[in-house]
């Protein structure tokens, strides 16, 4: 399974890919939101991890509602992890279409179980995708 995780705090990235990458996940990571929509484009994550503060032209909501618009990533599950943890920020992430959210101080394992929960979903969904799909 391939989680990406898009975060620019090098110390919290380093810490969630030492957790995924021991339950046997592949990992890639991304400091900011078009660095992080690049690879989800090119890589079809099965789970993107997603602070809301990021550097440079796209935060957090603005890469899911991109990746909400984008046929091959608007079904590929979203976990929002971020210091941002009112409520409006989370009705936010609700509207742009994040399946979960964790604030940021959050339980690894907790959050490791929403990453296994949420990718079974996707890759049925992808297997699905596929067998449904029109041969060109």
């Amino acid at each position: 399974m391939r989680v990406l995780i898009v975060e620019d705090s090098d110390s919290i990235c380093r810490m969630i890919q030492a957790l995924v990458a021991a339950r046997g996940f592949e990992v890639r990571s991304a400091a900011t939101g078009a660095k992080g929509l690049e690879e989800a484009f090119a890589w079809a994550p099965h789970v993107v991890l997603l602070d809301i503060n990021l550097p440079g032209a796209y935060d957090g909501l603005q890469v899911c509602a991109k990746l909400r618009e984008t046929p091959s990533t608007k079904t590929t599950p979203v976990i929002i992890i971020s210091a941002m943890n009112d409520d409006e920020v989370k009705r936010r992430a609700a509207a742009v279409g994040a399946n979960a959210f964790y604030d940021k101080p959050f339980s690894p394992l907790a959050l490791l179980k929403e990453i296994e929960a949420l990718s079974r979903k996707s890759e049925a969904a992808m297997k699905a995708a596929r067998s449904s799909s029109p041969e060109s």
